[in-house]
């Protein structure tokens, strides 16, 4: 996420950085959205996980798009408090409280993945705007759908089951899978440009929009899920079975998304990450990405940041 983040201002003039940054926006935000399904509960929500919503996502959304607001308000001298539309990447978060709101629904239902997907294919026809994210939340909800499902097959506990021999074999495929993608994205650079590809990517609006009005676009839309949904059981696969030195940082990924963008923001605002770069400069900025998420994930940063991230508000709750 942050080294997409880092690169989108390079894509439009570097092969190697549109190389990477549709490597990375292939899966990176269908795998955070299939990660935040598979650890949500589908029954009717109880108050701890209505209070959660409000804690975990809505009070969030509000004091990080307020800091925004009153940024791009000293920058420009405009004041501009528009809470329907998120700043950048804040369309995560009303989306996620879109989908744990519809999953319980969605799970009452026959084949909820299917009945996901035709949601989000049939959404890509229809003019939908940014309002409150709407366009990506029916555009990505079969991936939020597709990670609760995978809870539901007890994925999880079958995968720490298999054999070490075993394991190695689907680790084999899985690296095999990435790479092949990777070399068929690098190797047609001037195809995807010209198929605007990442607009496909991105899930922010119809299809039509980016100059798709065919009626077979809502297939390349589900061609480019399955992929996504491929990329991400690969990604999966690859993550360490055991406890490592880096785990303790995957219970900081709200800090990293929330945060890092404060850092990014005015490195791609004064042009130091736009334009033509040597391959060397696009290694340091993957190295930078990768020092800054370990940075943000730190005991520090979290302790300091942690009234803004998890805010506590047991005032704005009833006694019941």
């Amino acid at each position: 996420m942050v080294a997409g983040h880092a690169l989108t201002k390079m894509v439009g003039e570097n092969d190697a950085a549109f190389t990477l940054y549709v490597f990375i926006y292939a899966f990176h935000v269908p795998v955070f959205v299939a990660v935040s399904g598979y650890f949500t509960k589908a029954t009717a929500p109880d108050d701890r996980r209505i209070r959660g919503l409000f804690t975990d996502i809505l009070i969030p959304y509000v004091i990080f798009e307020t800091i925004w607001t009153l940024l791009y308000w000293a920058i420009s001298g405009q004041l501009n408090a528009d809470f329907t539309h998120a700043s950048w990447t804040l369309w995560f978060l009303l989306a996620l409280a879109i989908w744990r709101v519809v999953l319980p629904y969605l799970a009452a239902l026959k084949h909820p993945l299917i009945i996901s997907l035709v949601i989000s294919v049939g959404a890509g026809y229809f003019a939908i705007d940014q309002t409150f994210s709407l366009s990506r939340a029916l555009g990505l909800l079969p991936f939020f759908v597709f990670g609760w499902q995978l809870r539901q097959w007890n994925i999880g506990e079958r995968w720490m089951a298999v054999s070490a021999v075993a394991v190695r074999w689907w680790r084999a495929g899985a690296i095999a899978l990435l790479l092949a993608v990777g070399v068929g994205i690098g190797t047609n650079v001037g195809l995807w440009r010209d198929l605007d590809i990442r607009s496909f990517l991105t899930y922010d609006a119809g299809y039509a929009t980016f100059g798709y009005d065919q009626w077979w676009a809502g297939a390349a839309r589900l061609g480019f899920m399955v992929l996504a949904a491929a990329m991400i059981v690969a990604f999966l696969i690859l993550i360490p079975r055991g406890h490592t030195w880096f785990t303790p940082f995957g219970q900081a990924t709200m800090y990293v998304y929330l945060l890092h963008t404060f850092v990014l923001y005015p490195l791609r605002e004064n042009g130091i990450l736009d334009g033509e770069r040597p391959l060397w400069f696009l290694i340091l900025v993957l190295v930078g990405a990768v020092a800054l998420t370990v940075a943000l994930s730190t005991p520090f940063i979290r302790r300091v940041f942690r009234p803004l991230v998890e805010p506590r508000v047991p005032w704005l709750f009833s006694g019941r």
